[in-house]
């Protein structure tokens, strides 16, 4: 299955062979987050993940900035449902939380690219990103507590992030959080001033995702997901299956081939072999 790279009314893609490129793009209002959108990311991913061409999928934001949090029409439009269906706020709230579960669980490598304003649900994308990557522009909002509010689906993955403690004082100080807190927190991998070194950036680690096999990265992926939860002494036996699996299987075969024939293995694309990878 292709992706039909016009079909998205709030997003923008660009597909570099294996690399697919999906842009918030809302930037009249920071790309707050609509359910039109959330429904947009949810088929994307879906569709990316099936068609068997995808292995690495790229988050930004148009116009300077990621995601300003949820869209308030879609809020009021949802409170003006009370009557009628008790549940309607707490359905609205659900939609950003699964997406960024689905967003977690996708065996494709995913990259964020954040700047100006990250707040909601692309607070939580940047969360359950492998590799979130910055420039200093870039702002983490919590506000939830100072209105009165929760933040309901982002405190989970904050929590799975930075862990307890510093979540626990960003949420009940409503924090404003800058690049250079963001990167020592571990919020964002890398922190870069330019443009210019942004994009490089990206390439760079692109093209260290494509090196790596992409059932391998999948597995690794489920693997580590498992860890967070799982005692290592209890998890020998699965990972044990799993390395077997992948020594055994068609990427091990050929890993090993490659090593010894002292070339690149199958799965990395032409451009990365010969060293032609370019920043986009």
């Amino acid at each position: 299955m292709s992706i039909e790279l016009a079909a998205f009314t709030t997003l923008a893609l660009r597909r570099e062979g294996p690399v697919l490129h999906v842009t918030l793009n809302r930037p009249e209002v920071r790309n707050a987050m609509s359910l039109t959108m959330v429904r947009e990311l949810r088929a994307v991913l879906a569709q990316a993940e099936a068609d068997g061409q995808t292995r690495v999928l790229v988050l930004r934001g148009a116009g300077g900035h990621f995601c300003a949090g949820g869209d308030i029409k879609d809020m009021a439009g949802a409170r003006a449902k009370l009557a009628e269906n008790p549940n309607a706020m707490a359905e609205t709230n659900a939609a950003f939380g699964e997406l960024c579960v689905a967003y977690a669980h996708t065996p494709l490598a995913l990259v964020t690219v954040l700047q100006g304003t990250v707040m909601g649900g692309g607070f939580g994308l940047a969360c359950v990103s492998d590799v979130a990557l910055a420039d200093d522009t870039v702002v983490f909002r919590l506000p939830e507590t100072s209105l009165g509010l929760v933040p309901a689906q982002v405190g989970p993955f904050l929590v799975e992030r930075i862990g307890y403690a510093e979540t626990k004082r960003l949420a009940v100080t409503g924090a404003k959080i800058d690049a250079a807190e963001a990167l020592r927190l571990r919020l964002v991998h890398e922190v870069h001033i330019e443009d210019e070194a942004l994009e490089w950036a990206l390439a760079r680690v692109v093209k260290g995702i494509l090196a790596c096999a992409p059932g391998a990265l999948a597995a690794t992926k489920k693997l580590l997901a498992q860890a967070r939860f799982t005692p290592p002494a209890a998890l020998v036996p699965e990972a044990a299956r799993v390395f077997s699996a992948a020594v055994l299987g068609p990427e091990g075969v050929e890993g090993t081939l490659a090593f010894v024939g002292k070339r690149k293995p199958a799965w990395v694309p032409e451009e990365a072999q010969t060293g032609g990878a370019s920043a986009s």
